[in-house]
């Protein structure tokens, strides 16, 4: 994917809404940009910042990409984007309070050169107790031209007074046919279906997570999956193999393969399958699982 300045297809709605709230001077100072993982949402925050400090946008919004505000932008020096993450040099993923109090500190200022300054916080999910409480005081009394942007998956572990106080935008996973001919026009990789669905309908996911190899890796896994079922794989030995893919990954496809079963199970025509290019092995397994069982492993 090009970098761009311009929200992803599916985004536009989203997009006009943020402009014309900006040009009616309607933007509230807390936004949180929810949403699940390759949809975009992160690119829709980047793309939103560039569009308030470029001095030149055009008139979609969208930033200019020349001026001397978007050349501080690519280089990562522009006064008035303050970024708010996980230390990456802490053991703890979570945002810790010393970067709230810097960010309260730094967004009592005004702006040095755009209209606005703008703070992405990101993952906002990795908020701390502490470090809510904090952004909480600072999205209760925010100073007159800060947007705060948080940015997250799970943003419902937040608080509710976080959440209360920050107008939500969920970024939405597009339609499958929009999302193919976008894939389409940035890659030349086969089975864009397939890997789209992989991805859950998430097509970032689709672009930059499923290469040729872990596709691969998919099909042995499968393979063993389906033999310890007929009995004739040892699941010790299947296990062994599975060990260097990462518990994340795993999870994602059993869940996956979990619920392609049920949903046999439930129609053996269901037009909507996971991994629809295991239907004729997935249809024979699921006619040999009671329903309650196969309800119980994937709660599990």
């Amino acid at each position: 994917m090009d970098k761009g300045y311009a929200p992803l297809p599916w985004l536009t709605d989203i997009w006009s809404r943020l402009q014309s709230a900006r040009t009616a001077d309607r933007l509230a100072h807390g936004l949180l940009i929810s949403g699940p993982r390759g949809v975009g949402k992160r690119h829709l925050a980047e793309c939103f910042a560039r569009s308030l400090l470029c001095r030149s946008r055009a008139a979609n919004g969208t930033a200019c990409g020349v001026c001397a505000d978007c050349r501080l932008l690519d280089a990562g020096s522009h006064p008035d984007l303050i970024r708010v993450g996980p230390d990456p040099l802490a053991k703890s993923d979570e945002i810790p309070i010393a970067a709230i109090r810097a960010l309260a500190e730094r967004e009592a200022l005004t702006p040095s050169r755009a209209e606005w300054k703008v703070a992405l916080i990101d993952p906002a999910d990795r908020l701390n107790s502490a470090s809510a409480n904090a952004l909480l005081k600072t999205l209760e009394e925010p100073s007159g031209r800060t947007i705060l942007c948080l940015i997250g998956e799970q943003t419902g572990q937040l608080p509710a007074t976080i959440r209360s106080r920050c107008q939500q935008i969920k970024a939405p996973i597009p339609a499958e046919a929009d999302a193919l001919v976008w894939l389409r026009g940035q890659t030349a990789l086969s089975d864009l279906a397939l890997r789209l669905r992989l991805a859950h309908g998430a097509p970032l996911r689709a672009l930059t997570e499923l290469d040729d190899h872990l596709l691969e890796q998919r099909r042995q896994r499968l393979a063993g999956f389906f033999a310890i079922a007929a009995g004739t794989q040892d699941p010790i030995k299947e296990a062994a193999a599975w060990n260097s893919l990462g518990v994340a990954l795993l999870l994602d496809w059993l869940a996956g393969w979990s619920c392609d079963l049920l949903r046999l199970m439930s129609a053996a025509d269901s037009a909507r399958l996971d991994n629809p290019d295991q239907r004729a092995d997935l249809a024979r397994l699921a006619g040999r699982i009671q329903p309650a069982a196969g309800h119980r492993f994937l709660q599990r």
